[in-house]
């Protein structure tokens, strides 16, 4: 379970996000969806501390994020940037394995390099998994970068904006791989992501900001329905279904 209890940030006199408090439970997807600048980053960036607590607390499991020391956060949760400065001689493998580093600290043994086959294997990188970063395409290395976060096998996976590069086979792709992931009850994922009808596909719950507060939080059936979209987007929003799903037709 992750807790978060009346998380506020500001940058200088800007609000980002503004006394926010939730419930997440463990095995399952759950999508951070809403406008640009409601917060989604921010709050990701708290739960995986990249940026320091201003005021409120957040825990995975009763783990504090703010008192739990590095080395044994890293084992419970994961985290995918959008921001990732790598080196563009670095392989595929390589970078896949950097998610091992907390458990084996540099010294990798038979089961570490197990665990990068098995990801390599399981996100379709085996082929092209000793290429180089600037020899493979934004997608392909978006792919590597979501295998290196499921290698470090944590509960816990924080993606944002995973599909960023991908076109529509690989996003399918990959939304229903994260899928049977959470389906075995052995890892939790929260997303962002920004469309929201992957969101309705694959989550079990969905969070949407706005402004910087918690606008809706509950399932996609909650969440998929024609007002409360309009209300979060400001946009005229229509909300169909075909075969028992829902569908936003955001784009007409």
């Amino acid at each position: 379970m992750i807790e978060i209890n009346g998380v506020s940030h500001s940058y200088g006199k800007s609000k980002i996000l503004q006394n926010i408090s939730l419930s997440i439970k463990e095995s399952g997807i759950t999508a951070l969806i809403g406008p640009n600048g409601a917060g989604k980053s921010t709050l990701l960036s708290l739960m995986a501390r990249l940026q320091p607590l201003q005021t409120g607390s957040i825990s995975f499991d009763g783990q504090s994020v703010s008192q739990t020391p590095t080395r044994e956060l890293a084992k419970t949760l994961a985290i995918l940037r959008q921001d990732n400065a790598l080196s563009s001689r670095m392989s595929l493998r390589d970078l896949v394995g950097f998610g091992r580093y907390p458990h084996h600290k540099g010294r990798p043994t038979a089961k570490d390099h197990k665990a990068v086959e098995e990801a390599l294997d399981y996100f379709d990188l085996q082929d092209m998994s000793g290429r180089f970063i600037d020899e493979v395409s934004g997608g392909q290395k978006q792919r590597a970068l979501v295998a290196m976060a499921f290698c470090q096998e944590t509960k816990y996976l924080l993606l944002d904006e995973p599909l960023n590069n991908l076109d529509m086979y690989y996003a399918r792709s990959l939304m229903k791989r994260l899928r049977e992931i959470a389906d075995t009850g052995k890892r939790s994922f929260v997303i962002v992501l920004h469309d929201i009808n992957y969101a309705g596909a694959y989550a079990n719950e969905i969070i949407a900001l706005k402004d910087g507060t918690l606008a809706i939080h509950g399932t996609p059936q909650d969440v998929l329905e024609t007002n409360a979209l309009q209300t979060l987007y400001s946009m005229k929003i229509t909300v169909t279904q075909h075969q028992d799903q829902l569908i936003a037709l955001h784009h007409l």
